[in-house]
């Protein structure tokens, strides 16, 4: 009740101006304590901390949540397509997905809708399999391109970095975005992906609010693309920076000796990528929602004895650019499975 009251009392009079007047800047929309820095011109902005956090206001007020969804969506809609629309050439932007398993299908398949809907921009998806039997031919769209990389071990853990180097050997694009097969995207996600980096930037990080759905809620959305407001978001997180769903060229891609991996399980490999990348130029500025389909969470993935975790913390104890020598002598994405060393050992 203290923590309601405190939201009616101190975030609804910041939360309403920016949402339902004329020019609100909802984008700027913070937890109490938090600070956010503009982006250039203006556009988007940075937070001012280091993890993620989420969104406390909404999590007391839903109503709040989902008028923060309909108006974000409203700027940067969503677009559903069974296949993007043709262009001549290459791709610009190169979308690579590792996937395992069936559970995550009807997701999967709604975030390749949303890749094709995208609009302004030539675009492509990978999707990596990394599984010992191959269960996705014939489950795909046509024009998604398929790889099988089955794992050394049939006990081997999911290996995110893995699949994702797998998929870069084979994409055409100047720009990867490496992207979870659970996080639908905005039409305008490709374009600007390719705009920002031809003005320069090498890694781009477009992502401001990642909209969490329930779980009915995700499953009538992957079925349909009508009743995305059908329920508030359960969470709202801000400052997703390598998680997720990250744009980068392909030449800092390879610069930086790719994903690292030696992470086999789940957890870590995302912020030690991040760290590299985050040598280069980076956009930081994010003005972008995305929605997150609900799945169940991953086991051990937090926790301190997770040994992905555990690598982690080791690695960050180098400096980012002796990782980036000592993985830009290592294969990646190779078909006998990953580099478990690939990082080096502290």
């Amino acid at each position: 009740m203290r923590s309601t009251l405190g939201v009616w009392l101190r975030d609804v009079p910041r939360y309403v101006p920016r949402l339902w007047f004329p020019g609100g800047d909802y984008l700027a929309i913070r937890n109490r304590g938090e600070r956010l820095e503009a982006g250039p011109g203006g556009r988007g902005y940075r937070c001012l901390w280091q993890w993620t956090s989420d969104l406390h206001a909404p999590q007391h007020l839903p109503a709040l949540g989902r008028a923060l969804m309909r108006r974000a969506l409203a700027d940067h809609p969503i677009g559903r397509a069974p296949a993007p629309a043709t262009r001549a050439g290459s791709p610009e932007v190169s979308f690579l997905i590792g996937h395992r398993g069936l559970s995550r299908l009807p997701a999967l398949l709604a975030t390749l809708e949303t890749i094709a809907g995208q609009q302004d921009a030539a675009v492509e998806c990978w999707v990596v399999e990394q599984d010992t039997q191959p269960s996705l031919p014939g489950r795909l769209p046509a024009w998604v391109h398929y790889l099988h990389t089955p794992p050394p071990d049939p006990a081997m853990p999911y290996a995110r970095s893995w699949a994702f180097n797998a998929a870069a050997a084979h994409a055409r694009g100047r720009v990867l975005v490496l992207h979870d097969n659970d996080l639908l995207v905005p039409r305008d996600y490709a374009h600007h992906a390719s705009a920002i980096a031809g003005a320069g930037y090498e890694v781009v990080n477009l992502k401001r609010f990642i909209f969490y759905l329930g779980e009915e809620h995700s499953r009538s959305l992957a079925a349909s693309p009508h009743g995305l407001f059908a329920a508030a978001p359960v969470s709202i997180m801000q400052n997703a920076e390598g998680g997720g769903s990250i744009a980068i060229t392909r030449e800092a891609f390879d610069a930086i000796g790719g994903m690292d991996e030696s992470f086999v399980g789940w957890g870590g490999e995302d912020n030690e990528f991040w760290e590299r990348a985050s040598t280069r130029r980076v956009w930081r500025h994010g003005f972008l929602p995305l929605v997150h389909l609900w799945h169940a969470a991953q086991a051990h993935k937090q926790n301190a004895d997770n040994p992905t975790m555990q690598r982690y913390a080791t690695l960050s104890a180098l400096a980012p650019q002796e990782r980036i020598e000592r993985l830009r002598r290592v294969a990646r994405g190779s078909s006998p499975g990953p580099a478990r060393e690939a990082g080096g050992d502290a």
